[in-house]
């Protein structure tokens, strides 16, 4: 897991996003409520709520999306979390069943940390030994 998460408040709007997305290279928020998770953003969601630059939106309208849009209009609220003492494997399943990019880690409700994919990926590296083929 990655602790403490980079977190956003649930008041905080669009560009307050996509700004820390691009100061910390992550692709997923937790949005928090006086430390509570309520929420998640991802880069996915910042996409789908963007107007288009080829629709005919003037400078200023489309600034004024990023500027106003609040996340808890935007977010996904109550993601599925789980805690530090989840188990790897059950963490793995819960991102492989439910089709999401992370998971926040919460005490409870409390924000401590998030498991992302990238995360397995790099705890399946430290598994598996070197040669290991892939199967089908």
């Amino acid at each position: 897991m990655s602790a403490p998460a980079s977190s956003l408040p649930k008041d905080a709007c669009l560009l307050d996003a996509v700004l820390t997305f691009r100061r910390t290279g992550f692709r997923h928020l937790p949005i928090v409520d006086d430390g509570r998770i309520v929420g998640i953003i991802s880069e996915r969601d910042i996409q789908r709520v963007s107007p288009s630059l080829l629709s005919n939106v003037v400078q200023e309208e489309y600034n004024s999306v990023f500027e106003k849009t609040r996340l808890k209009d935007v977010m996904t609220r109550d993601p599925v979390t789980v805690t530090p003492d989840t188990p790897l494997r059950d963490a793995a399943i819960i991102l492989n069943d439910q089709k999401v990019g992370c998971l926040p880690v919460a005490v409870n409700g409390t924000l401590v940390g998030i498991i992302t994919v990238i995360d397995m990926l790099h705890a399946l590296i430290h598994v598996l030994p070197a040669g290991t083929k892939a199967t089908t």
